[in-house]
């Protein structure tokens, strides 16, 4: 089951993402996005996170333990994610990645040039210094459900 994590969490999602080879500099207890995880027992096997810049998202910090890859949670961390960001109003989300191109692809995340990147996402820690510039830049739009404010 997908649930908020919160502050109790953090060195678990940062041992996480480290091994996963993502950076969490930028994660403290103050400034840590909104991260959702999935828990196996003690351990948290599972973690996205969705940092709001102005009206724009950035889905950041994908990331599932070795053990449990294969099984879909990456993808059903990223449609919470996606849902998430729906609720509090983000019409679209950005990410970077280095490694997971294909995966995002067929979530509907297309390439997008870094040049069109919005100034509140490329004013982000991860993008203008976090994720080397060979990072892919993706974006997806997300449609509001009909009835949504």
């Amino acid at each position: 089951m997908v649930t908020p994590g919160d502050v109790g969490d953090l060195d678990a999602i940062c041992r996480l993402l480290a091994a996963s080879g993502l950076p969490t500099q930028d994660l403290s207890a103050e400034a840590a996005p909104a991260f959702l995880v999935v828990r196996r027992g003690t351990g948290i096997v599972g973690c996205v996170a969705v940092e709001r810049c102005g009206e724009f998202g950035l889905l950041r910090s994908l990331a599932v333990a070795v053990s449990e890859r294969g099984k879909g949670l990456g993808d059903r961390l990223a449609a919470e994610a996606e849902q998430l960001a729906r609720q509090v109003g983000i019409a679209r989300l950005y990410l970077l990645t280095m490694t997971a191109t294909a995966f995002f692809e067929h979530r509907g995340y297309r390439l997008t040039d870094r040049a069109e990147a919005p100034e509140a996402i490329a004013r982000s820690t991860q993008f203008s210094g976090l994720c080397p510039g060979s990072s892919s830049f993706m974006s997806k739009p997300l449609p509001q459900a009909k009835g949504a404010r």
